[in-house]
């Protein structure tokens, strides 16, 4: 029986495209943390080399974690720039996690060493900024510059949520992330919600009966 093989996807070579269009410094964006109940939602901008080959670069929800860790370190060396940006949960509870998503996409953007000309975006929603963009649904599993940023920007907010267990260890950060899972849900209805918890998501309100515990052990 054939061994099964990881195959490498295939990228659609938008980034030549778009620098035949006339554009030279071209950046994809995504992030990482619109869907959990707790802990910052991290953005991401990389400008690749247009040939760029990045050893086991694909969509970060198809690599394990450690696969990810290492892609990392390959795209931190072979990027020409990239800038990572965040907002907090206060920033989502104040703003709603549409504008404090693209606000850490721009602060991502402001964060490159390079001035992108063309910002490629995951997803279907625009930036307010005067950057030309094109937005790409599903994007980081068909465009290397985006993949890269969904990988950088995973790794970040995952190194984050790490920290955040060992400050709260009561709501197991560790495994979930601050993603609504079952034992996220458990945690919140025997604990209530911690410092970093979204107090405006609905999982949060719906299953935090103890409402204004610290979390702290």
């Amino acid at each position: 029986m054939a061994r099964r093989q990881t195959v490498p996807p295939v990228f659609v070579p938008l980034e030549q495209e778009v620098s035949c269009a006339g554009y030279r410094c071209i950046a994809g964006l995504d992030e990482a943390g619109r869907g959990p109940l707790a802990g910052p939602v991290v953005a991401a901008a990389v400008i690749l080399p247009v040939e760029s080959r990045i050893p086991g670069l694909q969509d970060s929800k198809r690599l394990t974690a450690r696969q990810r860790d290492s892609v990392y370190d390959h795209i931190q060396h072979q990027a020409l720039a990239y800038g990572i940006g965040m907002a907090t949960h206060t920033d989502i509870d104040q703003h709603n996690i549409l504008r404090a998503t693209q606000a850490a996409m721009l602060s991502a953007v402001r964060q490159c060493a390079l001035q992108p000309d063309m910002l490629l975006i995951d997803g279907n929603v625009a930036l307010p900024t005067s950057i030309a963009q094109r937005l790409i649904i599903r994007g980081d599993a068909c465009c290397a510059s985006i993949a890269a940023a969904s990988i950088l920007a995973k790794v970040t907010r995952d190194r984050l949520m790490l920290a955040y267990a060992q400050e709260y260890p009561l709501y197991g950060f560790e495994r979930h992330k601050g993603y609504p899972t079952p034992e996220h849900y458990a945690r919140l209805r025997t604990h209530g919600p911690c410092p970093i918890h979204r107090r405006t998501f609905r999982g949060v309100l719906a299953q935090s009966p103890a409402a204004g515990r610290a979390g702290h052990a």
